[in-house]
């Protein structure tokens, strides 16, 4: 799994690419927080454009990143969802809590 990160303001967009399962899960998830805790983060958006498989542990690491925003009064957002992905997070009720984009423009405008 390859990570890129960009910050606009205080909106750290995460651009993920491979797969995003139990052997990159742990290394995701210390980066990401990393940041959220160095910087003055308060919106997440977890781009998966590029992403090409996803199991569990991915679920995992976007549910504790959900947390992590929600007691910091911040906000997480979901953007470009293949097919094969967009199974997995179904399956999993994570549409319940977490909102969904087509597009990174459409998610830096939380509301």
């Amino acid at each position: 799994m390859y990570i890129e990160f960009e910050k606009i303001d205080s909106n750290l967009i995460v651009h993920l690419l491979g797969e995003l399962d139990h052997h990159s899960a742990q290394e995701v998830r210390h980066k990401i927080d990393d940041i959220i805790d160095k910087d003055a983060i308060s919106n997440l958006v977890l781009d998966f454009s590029r992403v090409t498989f996803m199991d569990s542990s991915g679920i995992g690491v976007i549910i504790g990143r959900y947390k992590r925003m929600n007691s910091k009064k911040g906000q997480i957002a979901i953007t470009s969802i293949n097919s094969n992905i967009k199974r997995v997070f179904e399956l999993s009720g994570i549409f319940r809590i977490i909102k969904t984009y087509d597009k990174i423009e459409d998610a830096l405008n939380f509301s």
